[in-house]
């Protein structure tokens, strides 16, 4: 609930460390609250995904504009991660340790991208944003399954898709400190999107469901036409997609 992003990204540091020294416990019998709105500034300012600001890359402002939406997205991650710690119980100690550590790296992805904007006379919030990821948060908040699947499966892993096109076009800038941001956040992302996968497939084990179809129904069910293309199929494998799940992905793709 820290709204202070600096706060934010320091407490998360510390709440991995405690973990990981054995300073923290883990309560299956503690309350669970839904969290409308977790902690964040006041800006940047929430609006229709439509009417956030365009990102070109040929462009100095462009690019600043385009770190700014990176940086919220990396922003609500530490969010995302941290519920995941947080909302799920009876799950093995490894969960909590893969998304204490997920949100560690998200806070330091955060940390690259707004010294970015600090490097090029701006600050996280000069811009509009929108509430996508943690929309996705609430609709999921009653199931380890459906979080699994749709935040990090889905959501996330569409940033292994694009951030290879946009590192090329910024090298093209010759814009190398955000390409050094983004080799950084993408090779990270891959790893996350693993941990999604992992959790999720655990998940299926439990309920005794196939962990395929039921994806492709999650998918069906939450997202309807919002299912983008082109892949990344070598970034989706790396984080755990068979060649199976991708075929889904595109006829999913091709049907709407």
């Amino acid at each position: 609930m820290t709204t202070d992003p600096v706060q934010k990204v320091e407490r998360t540091f510390a709440c991995y460390d405690d973990f990981k020294a054995d300073k923290l416990s883990l309560d299956d019998d503690f309350g669970v609250e839904t969290i409308e709105v977790p902690g964040r500034p006041e800006k940047p300012r929430l609006v229709n995904p439509r009417t956030v600001p365009k990102r070109s890359m040929n462009s100095e402002d462009g690019r600043i504009i385009l770190a700014h939406a990176i940086a919220h997205i990396e922003f609500n991650a530490i969010n995302l991660a941290l519920d995941a710690a947080y909302r799920f119980r009876q799950m093995p100690t490894d969960f909590y340790a893969d998304w204490l550590r997920v949100a560690k790296e998200e806070a330091y992805h955060f940390t690259l991208v707004n010294t970015y904007l600090q490097n090029h006379g701006a600050k996280y919030g000069d811009f509009d944003a929108h509430n996508g990821l943690w929309e996705m948060a609430l609709k999921t908040d009653s199931s380890v399954l459906e979080r699994m699947a749709l935040v990090p499966r889905v959501l996330e892993a569409r940033g292994l898709d694009v951030t290879p096109g946009m590192i090329d076009k910024l090298e093209k800038a010759g814009d190398i400190e955000l390409v050094e941001c983004l080799k950084i956040i993408h090779q990270e992302e891959i790893g996350h999107v693993a941990i999604g996968t992992r959790w999720f497939r655990y998940a299926c084990e439990l309920q005794g469901v196939d962990a395929r179809s039921t994806f492709i129904g999650l998918l069906k069910q939450h997202m309807k036409n919002a299912i983008r293309g082109p892949y990344d199929e070598w970034s989706r494998i790396q984080a755990g997609f068979t060649d199976e799940e991708m075929s889904d992905l595109k006829s999913l793709e091709v049907s709407r």
